[in-house]
């Protein structure tokens, strides 16, 4: 028998012919696929029940698509399609989400090389068997801010919002580069105690984050200096 490598593909050599032998995603590398996963760190969590703008990844590796216990955006497709995720769906999946799922609405074009996604897959394996440690890099605790990031007051006139806070300063915002937005999550702003989290790169952006809708237009008032 005669045994060559080519890659990732093995070639053997059999008395009356060759036969391929698939490659098999256990010669992924976690480490390097714990450094590929930072990619999906923009929109996903490793920690249980810490959902972003995607749903948790912890212990994915098994489950069942659209699934995930507490996260409530999935598309109607993905939760029709029935899927389990195992090495050949999530291959499928990194490779082309939109081939797989059609009409998803995951805003992800794709890893196209073979190499990188056996890495992540041996990375998500390993994170849902608890053989390596899931990191954490959610949203900060917005329970736990300094005075000049609460908010005490925000007033509204003309195009600006003046925005006071826990440290006696102010600043105007034009109406445009000042969002609301809310958590509810167990690290959310307190109830009745939003905060301000500065955004964009020239610094004239931020958004004011609430623990609940309701709360935004009772604490905002309209008045002029």
């Amino acid at each position: 028998m005669m045994l060559a490598s080519f890659g990732r593909v093995v070639l053997l050599g059999v008395v009356g012919g060759f036969s391929w032998v698939a490659p098999s995603h256990g010669a992924g590398d976690v480490e390097r696929g714990a450094r590929a996963s930072r990619a999906c760190m923009a929109c996903h969590s490793f920690a249980p029940g810490r959902h972003l703008t995607g749903p948790s990844l912890a212990g994915v590796w098994g489950s069942r698509a659209g699934t995930v216990s507490g996260f409530g955006r999935y598309s109607e497709e993905l939760k029709r399609s029935e899927i389990v995720w195992t090495e050949k769906t999530l291959d499928a999946w990194l490779r082309n989400p939109a081939a797989l799922i059609p009409n998803n609405t995951m805003l992800f074009a794709g890893i196209p090389d073979r190499g990188t996604r056996d890495d992540l897959l041996a990375y998500l394996q390993a994170v849902s068997e608890g053989r390596v440690p899931a990191p954490d890099r959610g949203l900060p605790n917005l329970k736990r801010v300094d005075a000049s990031r609460e908010v005490a007051a925000i007033r509204y006139c003309g195009d600006a919002y003046r925005v006071v806070t826990g440290d006696g300063k102010s600043r105007i915002w034009w109406e445009f580069n000042l969002r609301f937005k809310t958590d509810g999550s167990p690290d959310g702003p307190s109830a009745g105690k939003p905060v301000i989290v500065a955004s964009g790169m020239q610094g004239d952006r931020a958004a004011v984050v609430f623990s609940r809708p309701e709360e935004i237009s009772a604490f905002i008032r309209r008045e002029c200096p």
